[in-house]
């Protein structure tokens, strides 16, 4: 599988007739009483389903949370592998006739689904403990947990060269190096803007990190594949571009764990962030809506974190020291930064096509 990857609130009275539930209609953004969540949890029980995009099992150990759910609920679950563009065209086409709950989708992309109108705002009961940079003030998206760009790198490949410590190291030596779907993929995107921010740049001025890449590939040595852990498994690249808790969990995961590296590169990175997102025609809104309270509950943010992911309140955590001990120093995140949202959602969209003209056309045979 292809990885590429409140306050308690009832739905809007527009969005509760159309679900054709027996809940009591109420203003947008009203407190919710327990017999309120009560009748919203008959009314996800008697629907059944979560559907979801993006979220698999091994992601951010999504797996556990939808077990509890199910415990919990009752409720049955199916993820389709979207990457975040994937995700809000299917919403977009879709239209009232959805077929997803609820999606992940990187930092940028909460912003852009609430411009196209296909989300649907919800605050979740924790939401004064989300800080403000990681939410949209009216709840249309809030990222549940970050990641850092890091590498993870294959010690075996280099065959006793020394692992890159740095972006600078990384494209001074002849490394393969496995980035992923650019223009498509959240991560992927994240990548190049972490390379331009170590080599000077910013969200808008990503240049450097292009012209280094467009080297890469000259040389036959970039891939654009998603960082599935089948292809990590059978060794394709030197180096994958990753989020930190991503590859922290594909080598934990990996028959060959102890031939792998993860660290932050040392000249910078950025760190972003995944919201989950609610469909606006949700076919199970009641579902989705208790998902979104259970992920950023305390039982759901302490999942992520055995995911390896930092879950968005980790300052109100006690996470367990068997669970903190596997994360990364936070000394390597010195460098690091987290990304400018919304001058980042406006420059993602035309990263496609930048990529294309100045890395892709330059795309050799990779070495035998």
């Amino acid at each position: 599988m292809d990885l590429q990857r409140r306050q308690s609130l009832l739905w809007p009275p527009a969005a509760l007739a159309w679900a054709a539930t027996a809940l009591h209609p109420r203003p947008l953004w009203a407190q919710s009483s327990a017999s309120d969540m009560a009748a919203v949890e008959a009314a996800a029980r008697s629907e059944g389903w979560l559907h979801s995009a993006g979220m698999p099992n091994a992601w951010a150990n999504w797996e556990a949370s939808w077990a509890e759910l199910k415990r919990l609920y009752g409720l049955q679950h199916r993820d389709w592998d979207l990457t975040s563009a994937e995700s809000l065209d299917r919403m977009e086409a879709e239209g009232r006739q959805a077929s997803l709950d609820i999606a992940d989708v990187g930092f940028e992309y909460g912003a852009m689904a609430r411009g196209r109108g296909i989300s649907r705002p919800h605050k979740p009961r924790h939401w004064a403990q989300i800080p403000d940079w990681a939410k949209d003030s009216e709840g249309y998206w809030a990222l549940a947990y970050t990641g850092t760009v890091a590498f993870l790198i294959d010690t075996r490949r280099l065959g006793g060269r020394a692992a890159p410590r740095s972006w600078a190291e990384l494209f001074e030596r002849d490394y393969k190096v496995l980035i992923g779907e650019v223009g498509s993929s959240a991560l992927a995107g994240a990548g190049v803007l972490a390379a331009a921010i170590a080599l000077g740049g910013h969200e808008q001025q990503l240049k450097p990190a292009l012209e280094r890449f467009a080297t890469l590939a000259a040389k036959g040595l970039l891939l654009t594949q998603s960082p599935s852990l089948s292809r990590v498994d059978a060794g394709v690249a030197d180096v994958y571009l990753c989020w930190d808790f991503l590859a922290l969990g594909m080598r934990e995961r990996l028959s060959r764990g102890r031939d792998f590296e993860v660290l932050i590169p040392a000249d910078g990175s950025v760190t972003s962030g995944y919201t989950p997102l609610i469909n606006k025609h949700a076919p199970h809104p009641n579902a989705a809506l208790l998902a979104c309270e259970y992920i950023f509950s305390d039982a759901g943010q302490t999942h992520l974190a055995r995911g390896f992911a930092r879950p968005i309140r980790i300052a109100q955590l006690k996470l367990p020291p068997a669970i903190s001990q596997t994360l990364l120093d936070p000394a390597q995140y010195r460098k690091a930064r987290v990304l400018k949202a919304f001058v980042w959602a406006w420059e993602a969209k035309k990263l496609a096509q930048s990529w294309s003209k100045e890395v892709l056309s330059h795309m050799a045979p990779p070495p035998r």
